[in-house]
């Protein structure tokens, strides 16, 4: 009879056990590069068809007034993964290729969140965080800190961005395929001995750069890079293939979690749409919009890879899916490949009904497609909340009975009942970086951006800015193009808005 008990307790133990672990689901996060508003089908694209995130959007939760929380790469990866402002720490913006890493290493982050849950954490892609404690960086070993100490099991890499140097891959913080007699050396201040460089040799370009936007740098696959590199000659990557060798390893990497029997959370950071837009050699000329339409088809045909991959293996059911871009659009970013020339032909608008964009203080800058997808688990509509990226670490705590240190600044806020379609609660508000660190407030459909020096337009990328010496007020619930400034009309208003900005400054002193 005990035998008996003893088995049948066994059983509803193991039974609970496997119950809850289906309860909790795999976890990936689609993070795109420089993609707009208006540069998907499903957020009113015309000219170009992105038929596997339509599909995320028709069958989950999409939104229309989420941010990331600047308008360039770095800063907006420092806060989805910190879920932390990044203005709040120095040495934040746009980082060299050889920066040390930004992220405090003691600090709890989005994927130590989940590793806290038990799951396999991992991240593929674009890093562009810095690496390492120490300056300069010896790319010849394993470089440390980084993304372990960061809270990802398992990493597969390029440092910084695709027009930067170094132009290698890194798995588990070691450059892949280096040869021991060939070593990696970087600078961001210096050409070496015999390198050969796009503003030495532009006939080697088989996409020609800008001059005065740095793409001058090392030749790497017939680009000119920004920085300089020696060896490494056989780690180098082909541009064409890196969307494959992405797809591949973040496959691999769900493998791993079956395998291992542990939920996963990925972090596919997709390197697409930021230049050098060079797109598979199968998705050349398939768009209207050059070499940068190009890349978004890839991008989407990326996103249609890891979507079959996971209901292959029987697990898309299960595998709550965010996808969202790190800041707005650029059609110009230093490379000459037709990117303005079609967008001009096919009255093409890539930041959609927005001004401004990638750098901008303007909506278009930081205001992102946002999506969630949850068979079953989200609801399928549209929602105007008010939402942050940075929000995901405490809104997915929650999800998976964690609590957040309780003696711990952060600016994480938890509205998992929103991402589920359960609610439709706004952030109070959000605070927006630009690129030469102007910030603004959104707060109950106004937005407030405080004076800061600057050129109307900026140079080289043809962007509004959104830089004044004066105040700016605009009604972005009624006025998304921020058209009409306000200021003069609300100056009380405005006086609001930019006192709470300076009490939101001042929370970590």
């Amino acid at each position: 009879m005990k035998s008996i008990k003893l088995t049948f307790i066994f059983i509803l133990t193991f039974a609970v056990l496997k119950s809850f672990a289906q309860q909790r689901p795999n976890v990936l996060i689609l993070y795109t590069d420089d993609l707009g508003y208006g540069d998907l089908s499903c957020y009113g694209a015309s000219a170009i068809a992105t038929p596997n995130i339509d599909y995320l959007a028709t069958n989950g939760r999409q939104f229309t007034d989420a941010h990331c929380t600047a308008s360039t790469c770095t800063p907006s990866r420092f806060s989805i993964l910190s879920g932390r402002y990044a203005w709040r720490k120095k040495g934040t913006n746009i980082l060299p290729g050889n920066a040390n890493l930004i992220i405090p290493t003691d600090i709890t982050t989005l994927p130590k969140v989940f590793q806290q849950a038990g799951y396999l954490t991992g991240v593929v892609g674009k890093w562009h965080l810095g690496l390492g404690a120490k300056f300069p960086i010896d790319w010849n070993k394993e470089v440390n800190p980084g993304p372990r100490e960061v809270g990802f099991d398992y990493s597969f890499i390029f440092p910084a961005t695709a027009d930067r140097t170094p132009t290698v891959f890194m798995e588990n913080q070691k450059v892949i395929g280096l040869d021991p007699a060939d070593p990696i050396e970087v600078s961001y201040n210096k050409q070496f001995a015999g390198e050969l460089t796009g503003k030495e040799h532009p006939e080697m370009l088989k996409v020609q750069s800008d001059p005065h936007q740095g793409h001058s740098g090392h030749i790497t696959n017939g680009i000119g890079r920004i920085g300089f590199m020696t060896g490494g000659k056989r780690a180098t990557w082909t541009d064409e293939e890196l969307g494959s060798t992405f797809n591949t390893k973040s496959i691999d990497f769900i493998d791993k979690s079956l395998a291992a029997k542990k939920p996963f959370f990925l972090y596919y950071a997709i390197q697409n749409i930021h230049v050098p837009r060079m797109p598979a050699t199968v998705f050349k000329g398939k768009s209207k919009l050059g070499y940068r339409g190009d890349v978004i088809l890839e991008m989407d045909h990326s996103v249609g890879v890891i979507l079959d991959a996971l209901k292959a293996r029987g697990i898309l059911d299960n595998t709550l899916i965010i996808f969202s871009s790190d800041n707005g659009p650029v059609l110009n970013d230093g490379y000459l490949d037709q990117a303005e020339q079609t967008a001009k032909e096919e009255h093409y608008k890539p930041a959609g009904p927005f001004r401004g964009g990638k750098y901008s203080a303007l909506e278009g800058g930081t205001r992102v497609p946002f999506i969630v997808y949850w068979k079953g688990k989200v609801q399928s509509k549209k929602t105007d909340a008010l939402f942050s990226q940075m929000d995901l670490m405490a809104s997915f705590a929650d999800l998976l009975g964690k609590k957040l240190p309780a003696n711990e600044f952060t600016d994480s806020r938890n509205h998992l009942s929103t991402l589920l379609g359960k609610s439709e609660k706004s952030r109070s508000e959000v605070v927006e970086q630009a690129a030469n660190m102007t910030l603004s407030i959104v707060k109950d459909g106004w937005k407030f951006i405080e004076p800061h020096k600057g050129p109307a337009l900026l140079s080289g990328v043809n962007i509004e800015s959104g830089y004044s010496e004066k105040p700016q007020l605009y009604h972005v619930a009624k006025d998304k193009s921020e058209s009409v400034n306000l200021a003069d009309k609300y100056p009380e208003k405005a006086k609001a808005l930019q006192a709470r900005l300076e009490e939101i400054k001042k929370e970590l002193e």
